[in-house]
C-alpha cells in the first residue's frame, strides 16, 4: 500500500468525505474499478476517523486524571433541561 505524502484530513473533513463517498457508492453508478478505489479511500478515511477519536479519548483521559487519581463524577442530566 503506497504511503500518502499529504497530511490526514481532520476528523470533520474525513467524516464528511466518507459520507459523500458512501452516498456515491450507494447510487451504484460507479464502475467496478472506481468502486474499489472509492472503497479503499473509505477504509483510509475510516482509519483516520478512528485514530482521531482514539487520540481525543486519550486527551480526555489525561485531562480527567489529576495526580494519578481520576476525578470523574456522575453525569447529572437533571440540569440538561
Amino acid at each position: 500500500m503506497p504511503k500518502r505524502s499529504q497530511k490526514s484530513p481532520d476528523f470533520e473533513t474525513a467524516l464528511a468525505e466518507l459520507e459523500t463517498l458512501v452516498e456515491k457508492m450507494e447510487q451504484g453508478d460507479l464502475s467496478l474499478d472506481e468502486s474499489l478505489k472509492q472503497f479503499e479511500r473509505g477504509v483510509q478515511l475510516t482509519r483516520s476517523c478512528q485514530q482521531a477519536l482514539k487520540d481525543a479519548e486519550q486527551k480526555v483521559q489525561l485531562l480527567l486524571t489529576k495526580n494519578g487519581n481520576e476525578t470523574l463524577q456522575p453525569f447529572d442530566d437533571d440540569n440538561a433541561d
